[in-house]
């Protein structure tokens, strides 16, 4: 049997018609198939891969930590010092209040500690989260998601969950003393890269200063760069209370966390002792790989260079068939008429060597948050195609 039959047969699908495309090597913003042919890779593994596939000095760090050790003891009770060395030098690249860093294995599992910790230091019982909003796909993530579509196969779920209109002021006041944590995108990413209108962030945040809410912001997707600059909240005048990191944060390895103040974690280590507990969190190759692509992110100063390339995509994106580009950075929205054309576009981009995708909450909208190592002959050319595609539909 083929590996594509085996992949069928044995492997935990997520769809009934996944693309079993068989990479068998990435370097750059390429992705190379098994009989050789090449693709411009435009999602990045979805704001995975920041820095690119297979990073010299990320795969140098790797190699290194290999020689050291690999697991050695659940998170949190000995000194690594690639968890030392990353938490410390993120937290350099933060505001002083975000100051303390617990790793997790993903995204999903940061949302999941966040929510604890905020419960927890609270000692309140109400989460509050946006409609269109993802965080996740674990049980607890999933309460907060913004979709019953996504959500109805797998009810109950957590209790005390408020979902309100993202952007939407008056919704607001929804927000009191039994809140102990608003959840949400600084940008928001699924939805179809839906970006925080007239204030709203500055609002939401004077909300929970004013009733003691947590505010914790989602930059699971949005930070490292990913948005112009290196977190999305500096664009916006606001400070989250914990924010959430993932996908660009393990350089290509599986990583997550939640960083919050001091204060605020150390909440876990009381009233239960253990409060939350990872066998795999932090895992020293996974920080050490993440650790080498931050260095990366600052040393090639590659957050400087997305503004210009965001600019160029749009220079290039014209056609009657797209009826809007949206983007903040290098998180970019196509948006067609509806999902069949969407799809058809991304089929036969596919032929055309070109690796993209949709959104959860906007199928209509083909998705581009390549490597911020994108080139512009690559940018050029990825347009190019998608012109190319639609003219022939």
């Amino acid at each position: 049997m083929t590996n594509r039959q085996l992949f069928l047969n044995h492997v935990g699908q997520t769809s009934e018609a996944p693309l079993a495309l068989e990479i068998v090597r990435a370097e750059g913003c390429k992705l190379f198939e098994a009989d050789g042919k090449e693709y411009i890779d435009l999602i990045g593994g979805i704001s995975v891969c920041n820095v690119g596939h297979r990073h010299p000095k990320v795969i140098e760090a790797i190699k290194k930590q290999l020689d050291d050790y690999l697991h050695i003891m659940v998170y949190g009770e000995l000194v690594q010092s690639p968890q030392v060395q990353y938490a410390t030098l993120l937290t350099q690249y933060l505001p002083a209040s975000l100051n303390s860093v617990f790793f997790t294995a993903s995204g999903s599992e940061a949302t999941e500690g966040a929510m604890k910790l905020a419960k927890r230091f609270q000692n309140r019982t109400q989460i509050i989260s946006f409609k269109n909003s993802y965080h996740g796909s674990t049980q607890g993530a999933l309460s907060v998601m913004g979709s019953e579509y996504w959500q109805q196969a797998f009810r109950p779920l957590l209790p005390d969950i408020l979902q309100l209109n993202y952007n939407s002021v008056e919704e607001l006041d929804n927000i009191t003393e039994r809140t102990a944590c608003v959840i949400a995108e600084t940008i928001q990413a699924e939805a179809g890269v839906l970006v925080p209108q007239n204030g709203w962030l500055k609002a939401l945040r004077k909300k929970c200063d004013e009733t003691g809410t947590l505010l914790v912001l989602d930059e699971i997707q949005c930070g490292f760069g990913r948005n112009g600059t290196l977190w999305a909240f500096e664009q916006f005048d606001v400070v989250p209370d914990i924010l959430l990191l993932g996908k660009a944060l393990g350089g290509g390895m599986p990583l997550g966390a939640f960083v919050a103040n001091k204060k605020i974690m150390d909440s876990f280590t009381h009233d239960p002792v253990l409060g939350h507990i990872n066998t795999f969190g932090g895992h020293p190759v996974c920080c050490a790989a993440g650790l080498a692509a931050f260095k990366v992110l600052l040393n090639e100063k590659l957050v400087e260079g997305v503004k210009k390339k965001e600019a160029l995509f749009i220079s290039l994106l014209h056609h009657f068939k797209i009826k809007a580009v949206r983007s903040r950075g290098l998180m970019m929205a196509v948006e067609f008429e509806n999902f069949d054309l969407n799809k058809k576009v991304i089929d036969a981009l596919i032929v055309a060597n070109v690796f993209t995708d949709w959104f959860l909450f906007a199928s209509n909208c083909l998705r581009i948050v390549p490597p911020l190592t994108i080139s512009d002959e690559e940018i050029t050319l990825a347009c190019k195609k998608i012109i190319t595609v639609l003219d022939a539909l």
